[in-house]
């Protein structure tokens, strides 16, 4: 059966559409597959142990005294911390305005459109293999119970897990903690190893951040600490060299 509600399309092609919707919005770098406040975490560590590394390199070629530098790496860092954390905020923030747009959305749909609904666990359920009387209560009982109904098609529906949503502070505290990390460990490092330091502790941090990813998203850490620190000493000689035939 075909519905204005379903746009022409039958049941089960309207919820594939909506899955899709519903996923669509939430592949940000704070995904699913792992803790929103530990990939926060990972994330601003590798990005501000990056910049700081960059940073020290264009002072460098422009032949700023230790002790100078070294107080202009420590200034440039706290707006980097604030940066890191305010932006991890926002985007935790933005992706909890767009579920509860959802949430919203498949709320009316409930209220206005309860036989399209009814439809669409039909097609939801008998395409997991249900089917007869067996398929005819459980719609009825989902059907009952507007609030578990609603639960049901954000998940089933929309492939949603409310759990996986943390507060947005939750995900900024991650980022503050990570990108504090990250500039304590690079000052600490650049005052007792000034030319070698950064990089050691840069790549440290790449590597540490890369691992905690790998371990929660279930990847390969060697593969993903490889590809960290070898995508990032490409962008360092990278901006090195075009650095020093600018200068």
């Amino acid at each position: 059966m075909s519905t204005d509600h379903f746009k022409g399309k039958d049941a089960l092609t309207h919820i594939l559409e909506k899955k899709k919707e519903g996923l669509s919005g939430f592949s940000e770098v704070h995904g699913a597959e792992m803790p929103g406040h530990i990939c926060a975490f990972a994330d601003a560590m590798r990005e501000s142990g990056f910049l700081l590394l960059l940073l020290w390199l264009i002072l460098q070629l422009l032949h700023i005294q230790d002790f100078q530098l070294f107080i202009a790496l420590a200034a440039l860092a706290a707006p980097l911390i604030v940066w890191k954390t305010g932006r991890s905020a926002c985007l935790g923030w933005s992706r909890l305005e767009r579920l509860h747009r959802l949430i919203e959305q498949e709320k009316y749909e409930i209220e206005h459109h309860r036989d399209q609904e009814r439809e669409e666990l039909v097609a939801l359920y008998s395409n997991k293999g249900f089917e007869g009387e067996l398929l005819d209560q459980i719609v009825d009982v989902l059907m009952a119970d507007s609030d578990r109904l609603l639960k049901v098609m954000l998940e089933e529906e929309m492939g949603l897990t409310l759990e996986a949503f943390e507060h947005p502070l939750k995900q900024a505290t991650g980022a503050l903690i990570g990108s504090t990390f990250a500039a304590i460990c690079f000052l600490a490092i650049l005052f007792l190893l000034p030319t070698i330091g950064p990089f050691l502790i840069t790549f440290g941090l790449l590597a540490f951040g890369g691992a905690i990813s790998a371990h929660f998203e279930k990847n390969r850490i060697i593969d993903s600490v490889v590809w960290n620190v070898a995508i990032a000493g490409l962008s360092c000689g990278l901006g090195y060299f075009l650095l020093k035939a600018i200068v």
